[in-house]
């Protein structure tokens, strides 16, 4: 039994905080898991963007209903739903996921959740568990299933290593040369054919 584990900013949707980024006009906010592998350092860099700018979950959650998935992610979704299992597994939180999973048609997604003032204000976040990508993938091979994984930052290198197949999927030059044994792709025709080579092997 094969589950495809999914990275979902950068792989299905645009980046959220470089949306929010450009509709802020914060520059700062452009920095993503891409550009700093450590996720609490980054996610405690961007509270105290958004304390500086008195900005908070609703500015954010504003911006994200004008996000639609990347042309073709949802057809790519459905398909790869028909052959596996699929979870998107992802460092996003609870209160920024649920009206882009309404738009890719409610696929399960694993992800942690903001702390939220009774103002609106981020003042913290919560990790479903650490290191959730690799650790979800290692529980999912604990009950039986062999698992198949892409993403396109440095926290999706733990579970792609740790899976039966793994692909860099939209990712940066960096990360791509600094993973040569990694198969790397750009489009979901690519990757759609990549997992029916594995699943069919």
């Amino acid at each position: 039994m094969y589950i495809t584990c999914l990275d979902l900013e950068g792989v299905l949707v645009p980046e959220i905080w470089i949306a929010f980024a450009e509709a802020s006009g914060i520059p700062e906010l452009k920095k993503t898991t891409r550009d700093e592998p450590d996720y609490n350092k980054l996610m405690e860099y961007r509270i105290a963007i958004l304390k500086e700018h008195n900005l908070g979950l609703k500015e954010i959650q504003d911006v994200i209903a004008t996000i639609d998935p990347m042309p073709g992610a949802k057809e790519f979704l459905d398909e790869l739903r028909s052959l596996c299992q699929v979870i998107i597994i992802s460092d996003t939180f609870t209160q920024f996921a649920a009206p882009l999973m309404k738009k890719l048609g409610y696929p399960t997604i694993f992800c942690n959740s903001l702390v939220v003032s009774d103002s609106g204000e981020v003042t913290g976040f919560k990790m479903r568990v650490e290191n959730s990508k690799f650790t979800t993938v290692k529980a999912l091979q604990s009950i039986g299933y062999e698992t198949i994984a892409s993403g396109d930052s440095y926290n999706d290198l733990g579970m792609i290593r740790a899976s039966k197949a793994g692909f860099l999927f939209k990712s940066t030059d960096k990360i791509k040369a600094d993973n040569p044994d990694l198969p790397a792709f750009e489009t979901y025709d690519e990757l759609l054919n990549a997992v029916k080579a594995v699943i069919a092997d």
